[in-house]
């Protein structure tokens, strides 16, 4: 039965991915800073499939990241590893000239930092598997320059690349930067609470087929769109 680790797994994107790989029977460890919310995304992942261990705490600790890899390791070992849980920097978003130094580097070590600790700790475990997989949760704020966004997008910038990095320098495992798009979550309406457009955005659950293409396909490392992902699904069935 493989096994994953989805960091930010209580809410939004990680919950949704982390229900879809349960249902597969996938094996889980979910973390997030919310122990309340983590319990009960992990009672509804747990009734579906797999094994689930909730491991409370912030990926900006040390401490907690060598937790969550001990909790993968009780479990059999890991197969995929996926970087969702980020941090905006400032909440509503500022303008660069607006965000202090403390904003910034509390985005740099959530986004990078904290994925750089984990993928450290827990690549034993992802050389011993199968088919080992790292997925980083990018924006396409790393790509464009929209005003405000610029401290999240620096730091999805530098995931997107230390990914790429990390891809070559790995080449036994497949190692996937992806944008999932706009989507409805409590991360964007605090990032953006006065949205007037927020509500016709996608539900998270909607991308969630696109992170699976990957984990089924197995394309080579780099960075994809979770849009670019779902057409070319699309487009195979219909040939």
């Amino acid at each position: 039965m493989p096994v994953a680790v989805v960091t930010g797994g209580s809410k939004g994107l990680g919950r949704a991915l982390a229900r879809a790989l349960a249902e597969r029977g996938w094996s889980l460890v979910l973390t997030a800073r919310g122990a309340g919310e983590l319990a009960e995304a992990g009672r509804a992942a747990g009734g579906l499939g797999g094994v689930v261990r909730t491991v409370a705490g912030d990926v900006a600790d040390a401490g907690h990241r060598g937790a969550v890899v001990a909790a993968a390791r009780a479990l059999g070992g890991l197969d995929l590893l996926v970087n969702n849980a980020s941090a905006l920097g400032a909440s509503p978003l500022v303008t660069l000239a607006g965000l202090d130094t403390a904003g910034l580097r509390a985005a740099l070590e959530t986004n990078v930092v904290a994925a750089h600790g984990l993928v450290r700790q827990a690549l034993p475990l992802l050389r011993a598997a199968p088919a080992g997989a790292v997925v980083s949760v990018s924006s396409d704020a790393a790509v464009e320059a929209y005003p405000a966004w610029g401290g999240y997008g620096a730091s999805k910038a530098a995931l997107d690349h230390w990914s790429a990095v990390l891809g070559v320098e790995e080449p036994g495992l497949r190692v996937w930067a992806v944008d999932p798009g706009d989507l409805r979550t409590e991360l964007y309406r605090a990032a953006v609470p006065d949205d007037p457009d927020e509500a016709g955005r996608p539900e998270p659950e909607s991308v969630v087929p696109a992170f699976l293409r990957l984990l089924d396909e197995r394309p080579a490392s780099g960075r994809y769109t979770a849009a670019a992902l779902l057409e070319a699904a699309v487009d195979g069935a219909g040939r």
